[in-house]
Order: C-alpha cells, then structure tokens, then sequence
C-alpha cells in the first residue's frame, strides 16, 4: 500500500472498524466471566474462608499489576513489531484460562487464571484502541474511544449476565469453561482472518506532523519531549513531567478503585444481602450496560464540547453512586445506584483516554497510551490492595465504599486544579 492511500475517519476504514469494534467485545466478554461468579462463589466452590477481605482480593491485585505492566509493554512493543501481532499473542496467552478455572482445586489456581487474564486484557484491549485511533480523524476520537469501551464494557456486562445463568444451569466451573473457550477460539480465528495492522497509519501520520502538512487545529503537544523519545522520557512525561498528563494517569488509577469495588466487593455484599446470582448478575450488568451504553453518547459529547468538564463531573457522579449503594436496601436501590456510578464511568472513561491521545504525538502515541493505561489498571492492583486492607482492619465490607467513594471527590478536584482543556479545536496550540 503506497503512502496516499492510508485515508483517515471512521467512514473510510469502516470495516476494518468495525472488526476492531468485534475484537474488542470478545475482550470484555473474557473479562466478564471472571467477574459475577468467581467472586460470588469464591467461599464455596474455590475455599476461600468467609471475611478475609484481602485473601478475596488477591485475584484482582494480580490482575491490575500485571495489566499494567503489560499496557506499558503493549503500547511501545505495537511500535516495533505492529498492533496485529501484539493482539494475536494476547489471545494465544488467554487460551488456558477456562481450563485453569474448571479444574482448580483452590483460590490460588483462580489468582493464576487472572494472572494470564491480565496478559491477555493489557495486550488485547490496548491494541483494540490503539488500531482505532491510528485510522480515525483527530475530531473523533472522541468517538472512537467511546464505541470502542462502549463495544468493550457491553461485552463485560453481557458476559456477567450469561455466566450467572450458565452456572445455573451447568454448574460453576462447567459454565466458564464453555463460555471461555467459545469466546477466546472465537477471537484468534477473527483476527487472523480479518484483522489488519493499521501502524502504518500511525507512521503515515507522524510523517505529516513532520513535513507541517497536518491539517486542523494543532493540539497542545508537550515541548519538552524529543520527537523520537525514549521509553523512559515518555514514561516521566506521562508521570509527572507534564502536569496535564500527571493529572489524566491519577484520575485513571484512581476511578479503577470503583471497577476494583465492583468487581469483587459488589457481588459479595448482595449475595450476603440475599440476592441470587441471577440478580447479582442484573445489579453488576445494570452498572456495565449504562457504563458501556452511554459511552456511544459521552464520548461524541466530547468531541463538541471537550474533555475536561465530562471528566471532572463523571470522577464525582461515578463517586456519589458507589456511595449511594449504602444508603438502600432493594434490588432496585442497587440498580438505579449501579446505574448512577455507571453514568459518571461513561462520562470519564472515554474521555480521560481521548484527551491524552489529543496531546500525545502520533510518533509516540501508542507508547503514551499504554503508558496511561499503565497507571490507569495499576488502579485494580492499588485499589483492590487498599480495599482489602481497609475492609480488613475495620472488619466490615462497607468500609472499601465509602473508601472509593472518597478517593473519587479527591482526584476529580485534582483534575480541576492541575489538568486543562486538550481539544484541539476548543483549546489549539498557539503558533
């Protein structure tokens, strides 16, 4: 493919777009059957001893901490060898994952099992942005990254939903291995088949930037950066060098803590409240559905009127819901309070994403990106550990609530305070 081919926009690259959309799904759907029954049945069909908060916690701690690190990796690795290759393995690394669950004969066999699941998410859902962003115009990122977590999170709600009902009527075990293997299979055919790498976009793109034929509003790139960087000078930058950044990578690790509560803490305090998988499965999906659903709506919002506002007011909405879950006790209480936190999600999930593709620079977007995403699941890993810790000490599990819902109001006033304006269009750099 010569250079003036690689056209941008998602109506040009529609079904390589949508391919992408598909792949992302099954990402969420692995994701998912990880996350109503095992924790809901970690007492009874996996040992672990009732109230030991931290020991329940283990699987998600491993999982943030190596979904991390392998965003970090993923990210600067799709720059040398292309973002189909780095897809392919994240899958291959998944396929033991539902056999590990079926014959586990305890807790620490799952803490393995989440283990590959968090090799499998941090390469699989980086690439399925990253592929995204490389082929759609700058004005749709927005968009893009709001389709992409809405096609993600719908997976991640829907495989919460089935799993319940499979284990119902297979068993446990029987039913995440069948759901499992369909889905990953599923995945390595499609992506061999019809997935393209789309680096040579991101190069194309680079290259224009280069010459100053870029056309558009010019985001407000960080200067203090070279134009081929080090890993290590893309790290500090997105860490701490560069203020806006700093302030995106904090509230991504941060709003983890909620998807941290939700994963675990959340299906363990309705069953002890007497609700059925079933419903636990509905609560949990109520959250993932109005999460992943708004999205479509959130992340085009920001294309017209900016990130910043959508992230602040999401950090708070998404706070006061988790909080909110406390204070009622009917399945539909919890419902409309996984529905609240879901919403603030939808607001700043797309859009912390979308403003640090904004002033990051094609030649080291992908690397920006994963380093971001780093942080931003290191949240499960940190969270969880705190979450653990604090329903430990005070014995109760409602302690990690009121936990996250405090952390939230906290960095969503630090992105007032320190971050700024990305859009291009709303906040362009000055020549």
């Amino acid at each position: 493919m010569t250079e003036q081919n690689y056209h941008f926009g998602i109506r040009v690259n529609l079904q390589q777009f949508v391919h992408q959309l598909w792949q992302v799904l099954l990402v969420g759907l692995t994701l998912g059957m990880m996350r109503t029954v095992v924790p809901a049945l970690a007492e009874s069909e996996f040992g672990v001893p009732k109230g030991s908060f931290l020991l329940l916690m283990a699987f998600v701690i491993a999982f943030g901490f190596v979904k991390g690190a392998l965003n970090f990796v993923a990210g600067r690795l799709s720059e040398r060898i292309g973002r189909k290759h780095v897809l392919m393995l994240g899958w291959l690394i998944a396929l033991p994952i539902p056999a590990i669950v079926f014959y586990a004969p305890g807790w620490n066999w799952i803490v393995f099992a989440t283990i590959l699941l968090g090799v499998n998410q941090g390469l699989t859902w980086s690439m399925t942005q990253t592929a995204k962003l490389d082929i759609t115009h700058p004005e749709q990122r927005g968009l893009t990254i709001g389709l992409n977590e809405f096609s993600g999170y719908f997976g991640v709600a829907l495989a919460g939903i089935v799993t319940a009902y499979l284990t119902e009527w297979l068993g446990a075990r029987e039913g995440l291995m069948w759901f499992g293997m369909v889905t990953i299979i599923a995945a390595i055919i499609t992506t061999q088949l019809w997935v393209k790498d789309t680096l040579a976009w991101a190069q194309a793109e680079a290259k224009q930037h280069a010459a100053g034929e870029a056309t558009g509003p010019i985001a407000r790139f960080p200067k203090n950066i070279s134009d081929t960087p080090t890993t290590w000078q893309v790290f500090t930058l997105m860490s701490w060098r560069d203020k806006r950044m700093f302030a995106f990578s904090q509230a991504g690790l941060v709003e983890k803590f909620v998807d941290a509560l939700i994963w675990v803490f959340y299906p363990v305090y309705l069953y002890e409240q007497g609700l059925s998988l079933a419903n636990i499965g509905w609560v949990v999906g109520i959250y993932g559905f109005v999460w992943g659903g708004s999205q479509f709506i959130t992340g085009k919002l920001s294309d017209h009127v900016g990130r910043l506002w959508p992230i602040i007011i999401g950090m708070w909405v998404c706070g006061a819901g988790v909080g909110l879950m406390l204070l009622g006790e009917s399945l539909w209480w919890w419902s409309i309070s996984a529905a609240i936190t879901g919403l603030g999600m939808a607001l700043l999930y797309p859009n912390i994403s979308a403003a640090v593709s904004d002033i990051a620079h094609p030649a080291w977007r992908g690397s920006a990106i994963g380093i971001y995403r780093f942080w931003r699941d290191l949240g499960y890993g940190i969270g969880a550990l705190l979450l653990g810790l604090a329903s430990n000490i005070s014995g109760i599990i409602s302690t990690g609530f009121w936990f996250v819902t405090i952390a939230m109001f906290i960095s969503g006033l630090l992105v007032l305070l320190v971050a700024e304006e990305t859009h291009p269009r709303i906040n362009p750099a000055i020549e």
